[in-house]
């Protein structure tokens, strides 16, 4: 089944971890991509993501450079995507976290996660919508969090971004509905990619990741981490026909954790 057979995507953040997992599951339904990122090299190591795709799928793809505190580099990526027919769903997957002490927090680094947090996204769905209104359709797709939703005081500059992430989405979809635009957001949970603190990453602190992981999980229903290609299976989803009557939503994507929180 090929659920976004003749989609052209753009997701940011494309190389590595959700956005590497979001880029391989749309070429994998038949959407051909193009991998925006600073970066060719997944971090977590392997191919490239779109020379993976051209290898194993049938879709066609193409590498990007593209920082998304640049609005030049944005509007690049999405242009690149008229040489595969033009944008039709963009996703806006780039994205840091980390938690931080807020009476501690600098200007250098609240500035650095709203540009590449929300100025990134807010700039990524202006260069898309421009091309979709003209084409009276398309599907945007922006990677929230869900402490876009509900808040984190071990990390409140990444919480606001999100939560910017968030309204921006119901804006956008308000805005554009009547234009043939899908705007909708995805909120995961605890997910293993390579960023993030010490208990997602052993090799930083294998007793920090050790502890930080066991206390984390003893809070999820499921028990476990999501992986990459779990969210990517929700984006396959709101970019598809399946989600034709979806806009202006959020799905969350975190193995129970906010049900009962």
């Amino acid at each position: 089944m090929t659920l976004l057979e003749d989609r052209v995507a753009v997701v940011t953040g494309g190389s590595s971890g959700i956005g590497r997992g979001i880029s391989l599951a749309y070429a994998e339904q038949g959407a051909d991509v193009l991998v925006a990122d600073v970066r060719e090299d997944p971090k977590g190591g392997g191919r490239p993501t779109h020379e993976k795709i051209a290898e194993d799928t049938d879709a066609e793809a193409a590498f990007v450079e593209c920082d998304v505190t640049n609005v030049d580099d944005l509007e690049a990526a999405v242009e690149a995507a008229d040489e595969f027919g033009g944008v039709s769903v963009m996703v806006n997957n780039a994205g840091i976290w980390h938690d931080e002490d807020f009476l501690e927090t600098t200007v250098e680094e609240y500035q650095q996660m709203m540009d590449i947090n929300l100025k990134g996204v807010f700039f990524g769905c202006q260069a898309a919508a421009r091309r979709m209104v003209d084409t009276g359709a398309g599907c945007i797709v922006n990677v929230s969090s869900v402490d876009g939703l509900f808040g984190n005081g071990a990390r409140p500059t990444y919480a606001a971004s999100k939560a910017g992430v968030t309204l921006l989405t119901y804006s956008l979809a308000h805005r554009f509905g009547d234009q043939g635009i899908r705007v909708n957001a995805i909120h995961p949970g605890g997910v293993r990619t390579m960023i993030g603190s010490e208990f997602m990453d052993p090799d930083v602190d294998p007793e920090a990741a050790a502890s930080g992981a066991q206390e984390f999980l003893e809070k999820v229903p499921l028990g476990r981490y999501g992986q990459p290609e779990e969210i990517a299976g929700a984006a396959v989803y709101l970019a598809s026909d399946l989600a034709s009557y979806v806009t202006g939503e959020s799905l969350v994507v975190d193995g129970g954790w906010t049900s009962w929180r």
